[in-house]
């Protein structure tokens, strides 16, 4: 029977933590092996992307200047010298997806192997009803939000790592070609060195805090459309086995009365969702139409007065959006974050569940079976 104990959610932080108690286990064990191997490869092929970047920023200062010159045999030079670097590129994009998606397969198969074992040894699955706990619609948890918690880590983590590394590099490259510049303020010339470091920083600062303000809710409201989801697939194997076991009100309209408030639950949550979705759409649509023209008008002034060639115009303002995008990782993964914790968390809540069940069996048994 049901426990009457009055169940209390968890903290986030507490769901999270134990989902990578059992998650982090793929990187240990039998699976280890090909584990680090793929997440050393998809390293180095991150350190190998930005190497390719590196040079290809250096290529468009290079082409640009010799646009401004009018040089024939220059533009045909670094024509011939961008064909080894997209290739390259091209190259390295290619194995990343092989190696990303193979690590994801794997880590799902390792951890939905792990939660399906644990779910069904032992008549768990039977006397998971026993306990209190956030556990309704396991096998969808298993199957659905198990893909999710293992698919998106991978992406989020490497995109991550890339951000990190690309903002460490192409501030340099900002600092060296943007200089300072002079303000003239008040009849004083005012020096602001490494202008545009300080502008990307105080601009990439502003989106995140903006992203930050309007998304909020957005991990609330992932979480509550996936236990709308799950709901409605309850409810819809509930009518389908009543009408095979030929119980009254499984068919026709007494069928729709019985799905339809389910199915009017998850219509309004994902309209919640839509409308997050459409606030931080506003947000990071702006920033990408911005990000570019802000890191070329910032040169201008320095172009104009012939302190900076046209094809470090190009550079500094291509260096400008990389750093700007790194730093704006936060931003444009907040929905994606937001939907790994969902999943993360519902994946966590059936773990903590089959935990206490585990607990509750061991308090049950006499005490000469336990020692």
């Amino acid at each position: 029977m049901p426990s009457n104990e009055v169940y209390q959610s968890p903290g986030e932080r507490k769901l999270l933590v134990r989902f990578w108690q059992s998650a982090r286990g793929f990187w240990g064990g039998k699976s280890a092996g090909w584990a680090w191997v793929l997440t050393g490869l998809l390293i180095v092929t991150i350190v190998l992307q930005l190497l390719t970047q590196y040079a290809l920023n250096f290529w468009n200062r290079d082409f640009f200047n010799a646009v401004e010159r009018k040089d024939g045999n220059e533009l045909l030079t670094q024509a011939i010298r961008l064909l080894p670097l997209v290739a390259a590129s091209l190259s390295l994009a290619l194995f990343s997806v092989w190696g990303r998606m193979t690590l994801q397969r794997k880590w799902r198969a390792w951890l939905s192997s792990e939660l399906y074992r644990r779910w069904l040894e032992q008549d768990r699955f039977i006397r998971l009803n026993r306990v209190t706990g956030d556990y309704q619609a396991p096998e969808y948890r298993i199957a659905e939000d198990g893909r999710l918690a293992t698919d998106l880590p991978v992406d989020l983590i490497l995109g991550l790592a890339s951000s990190l590394l690309t903002a460490a590099t192409f501030i340099g490259i900002l600092w060296m070609v943007g200089g300072s510049l002079d303000v003239d303020a008040a009849g004083r010339t005012l020096t602001i060195p490494g202008y545009l470091v300080i502008a990307v920083v105080v601009y990439s600062i502003m989106v995140s805090a903006m992203t930050m303000l309007i998304g909020g809710r957005l991990t609330q409201v992932l979480e509550e459309n996936k236990w709308a989801e799950a709901q409605l697939r309850a409810v819809g194997t509930h009518v389908r086995e009543g009408g095979e076991n030929g119980a009254p009100g499984a068919s026709g309209e007494d069928g729709m009365r019985t799905i339809f408030p389910a199915l009017e639950a998850v219509i309004a949550t994902w309209l919640n969702y839509c409308w997050q979705l459409i606030r931080l759409t506003v947000v990071s649509h702006t920033n990408s139409l911005l990000a570019p023209v802000i890191g070329l008008l910032l040169c201008t002034p320095k172009y104009v007065a012939g302190t900076m060639l046209l094809g470090e115009v190009v550079q500094a303002a291509a260096a400008f959006v990389m750093v700007q995008g790194a730093f704006s990782w936060f931003t444009d993964n907040y929905p994606r974050l937001a939907e790994w914790a969902a999943s993360a968390n519902r994946v966590a809540s059936l773990l903590l569940a089959l935990d206490k069940l585990d607990r509750s069996q061991v308090a049950d048994e006499p005490a000469g079976l336990r020692s």
